[in-house]
Parts: C-alpha cells; sequence; structure tokens
C-alpha cells in the first residue's frame, strides 16, 4: 500500500517554492523527505532518490524509490506567483503508465537556508485526501553550458560495424547548474510500458560532456561515469555520441523543448 500511494503521489508532484514575494526558483534540488498525512496516518520517508530541476521557464523531476525500484518523472513550464508555483506538466510517467497533459498542479513554497520545502495540502488520490510535504536541497552549482534546458529525444539509435538499429522509446532530459536529470518510457516485447530514470552530475568542456550518474533505474547507470561527445546544431538542437566498449555507438539527438 505504501509504495502504490508513493508512485500515485510522484505522478502527480515533483515541485516547489515560498517567500511573500516572487521566489527565485531556477536550480537543482535533491530531495531529502517526504511527509504523507492522510486520516490518522503521519509518515514521512527518507528511502526515495529524487533530483528536481527548475530551468528559467521548465521544470523537471526524476524519481527512483530504492524499496522498490520504481521510478517516476515529469516535465513541463511553471509559472511564479508569490510563493504559489503553479506547474503545467505536460508529460509524466511511473513505472508502467504513462500520461500527456496530466495538468496544471499549485505548490506553496517556504525557503528554508539550504534550498525549499513544497506543501500541497490537498492531493486526491486513490479515494482519499492526502497532504503532501516534501523538503528539498540545494544540489547545484552556479556553472553553466550550451547544454542548459529541457531537451526533449527526436531520434535513437546504435551503430555496430555495419549494422544500424533503431530505437523507440519517449525521453527527456534536462540539463542545468552542473545537475542532468532524464526520464524515458518504452514498450516491451509484449507492448508493456517501462519507465526508466536517471539524474547525476555534469560537466562540458568544448563538445565533449562528463556526466557521472548518481542515481538510476538501471544498474548500468547507476554510479558510472560516461564520455559523451556533443555535436550542436544551432542552439535548439544536438546529437550525443556515447563510444561504447565493445566498439559499438549509441547515438541520440534531441531537440529543445519548447513551451
Amino acid at each position: 500500500m505504501k509504495n502504490s500511494i508513493i508512485a500515485a503521489l510522484l505522478v502527480i508532484t515533483g515541485c516547489n517554492t515560498s517567500d511573500k514575494t516572487n521566489v527565485n526558483m531556477p536550480g537543482a534540488y535533491k530531495m531529502l523527505s517526504q511527509n504523507v498525512k492522510y486520516d490518522k496516518v503521519d509518515t514521512t520517508y527518507t528511502t526515495t532518490f529524487q533530483m528536481k530541476i527548475y530551468t528559467d521557464g521548465y521544470m523537471m523531476y526524476t524519481n527512483v524509490n530504492s524499496l522498490d525500484t520504481v521510478s517516476s518523472f515529469g516535465i513541463g513550464t511553471y509559472t511564479v506567483n508569490n510563493d504559489t508555483i503553479t506547474e503545467n506538466v505536460i508529460y509524466s510517467a511511473s513505472d508502467t503508465t504513462a500520461t500527456e497533459n496530466p495538468g496544471k498542479y499549485k505548490l506553496l513554497i517556504e525557503k528554508t537556508s539550504n534550498g525549499y520545502k513544497q506543501i500541497i495540502p490537498e492531493i486526491k488520490t486513490q479515494g482519499r485526501y492526502i497532504k503532501l510535504t516534501e523538503e528539498y536541497e540545494t544540489a547545484g552549482t552556479p556553472v553553466t553550458s550550451r547544454l542548459d534546458g529541457a531537451w526533449k529525444l527526436t531520434k535513437s539509435y546504435s551503430i555496430n560495424g555495419n549494422d544500424t538499429t533503431e530505437h523507440k522509446l519517449t525521453q527527456y532530459k534536462t540539463y542545468y547548474a552542473g545537475i542532468v536529470v532524464w526520464g524515458s518510457t518504452s514498450a516491451d516485447s509484449l507492448n508493456k510500458l517501462h519507465t526508466g530514470t536517471g539524474y547525476g552530475k555534469f560537466e562540458m568542456t568544448g563538445n565533449k560532456v562528463k556526466e557521472s550518474m548518481i542515481a538510476s533505474t538501471f544498474y548500468q547507470v547507476r554510479g558510472h561515469e560516461f564520455d559523451i561527445d556533443i555535436v550542436m546544431k544551432g542552439n535548439d538542437e544536438f546529437t550525443q555520441t556515447i563510444h561504447n566498449t565493445d566498439g559499438s555507438k549509441s547515438v541520440e539527438v534531441y531537440s529543445r523543448f519548447k513551451k
């Protein structure tokens, strides 16, 4: 029951902010705790790995629950009015489900000394109203790069010798403040949907990017570093290539996410 409630909440949320004037949200934030209250239940969880990025106009969060490896992510635009953020989520996914245009959500933000606290007084899920409080700490740095922003995958394929294999999946990726987050959904041979996510740190030097992945659904990604070649096409498209140890290449093409 606990895991199903958390999974449902993570599809609905992934946000934060506070102050009497418009809060300044751009940055990267790591979730420290999540408190759920309903009826006589008052429980705090600290075992969920979640990273959230706010760019100047977009937000994205990725999540892995370490207890059951259920992954979720969401991406969209946001606006700020005093201490309230309104997120317009355009795509979210959790485990074996995905939703386009899931809706708008209002979040009360309370700034803290090292991040912020998010409060949603009432979320209706699984037939009950839940009060959700999440606390985050700042995780990013002042570093900037040409990749900063939200991106959507437009093409993915692998090259092994003379063979090229295309991959069908929906994937979003956001770079900001030295942090990278990504989330994807793809169907298996039985047409069952699967969600995968990851987040970590990145450094860009010239046309090279090093991604150091902190958390991920996939053990092949979690805790590993990836050296990536980047080819920018203007400011709104880039191609990334990873040279694998077996001699093959993994290639992904991204377009800048637009409102």
